[in-house]
């Protein structure tokens, strides 16, 4: 590769990790560097370390404030059932795969762009969930088709509106493809979203292919953010 060529951008599904423990991510290791970082960097950091479900997170063991967003989900509508099998792309650093255990499912498979560190009762793989071949390592991790699909994925934002949109739509669209393809009947399937992102064609089809789809934004999704979760309910 010549000096003037750059290398090719690596995907990556995930936003950077939020909150973390010794096991996962941990803030402290953040704030030793934090002057070795960009200013959006250190904002960032000083944004974790005020925000409540942060520090509520780091106090309860869970790997990201993440974790508070799949609970408010659940006990609202039910997603994880005891004795379930769940698959989680975009996994990284955990915090939905421990709320998962937690509230009862007997096998867990995740799957990241980043590196995982273990998670006793899990299965966890770095990788591309669209590349081939993954989706049915996952489905052998897991020891059979999943009652549960979990998708927190997002792309990293390269500034050019329309481009972020047609990314953030496909990988979505990817996550749901998984879903219809592999759920038990019965089955559930939530994946973060966006406001605004043009979504009509796929929440057709998930209510072609579910009994029930809702939107849901949790406490813990930041009231700046444009985020939120679209869950559909009993696969047909």
């Amino acid at each position: 590769m010549s000096q003037d060529e750059k290398p090719p951008e690596r995907r990556r599904m995930v936003r950077l990790p939020t909150g973390g423990t010794a096991a996962g991510r941990g803030m402290g290791q953040k704030i030793r560097t934090a002057d070795k970082k960009s200013l959006s960097s250190q904002e960032w950091i000083k944004r974790q370390l005020s925000d409540k479900f942060s520090e509520k997170a780091r106090a309860e063991g869970w790997r990201s404030r993440a974790a508070f967003k799949l609970t408010e989900i659940d006990d609202r509508l039910h997603v994880i059932r005891d004795g379930s099998r769940v698959i989680d792309l975009g996994a990284a650093p955990g915090g939905w795969v421990q709320v998962a255990l937690k509230r009862g499912a007997l096998a867990v498979a995740g799957v990241d762009l980043l590196p995982i560190e273990p998670i006793t009762g899990a299965e966890l793989i770095e990788g591309d969930f669209t590349d081939p071949g993954v989706g049915e390592r996952l489905l052998e991790l897991l020891g059979g088709p999943p009652d549960l699909v979990l998708s927190d994925m997002a792309h990293n934002t390269v500034g050019h509106r329309k481009t972020d949109h047609m990314k953030i739509v496909l990988l979505i669209e990817a996550a749901a493809d998984f879903a219809i393809t592999y759920l038990k009947p019965g089955g559930s399937f939530v994946t973060k979203a966006f406001q605004g992102a043009d979504l009509g064609g796929l929440k057709n089809r998930l209510r072609a292919e579910f009994e029930t789809v809702k939107f849901i934004k949790p406490e813990a999704s930041r009231k700046d953010s444009s985020e939120v979760f679209m869950v559909a309910l009993n696969k047909r």
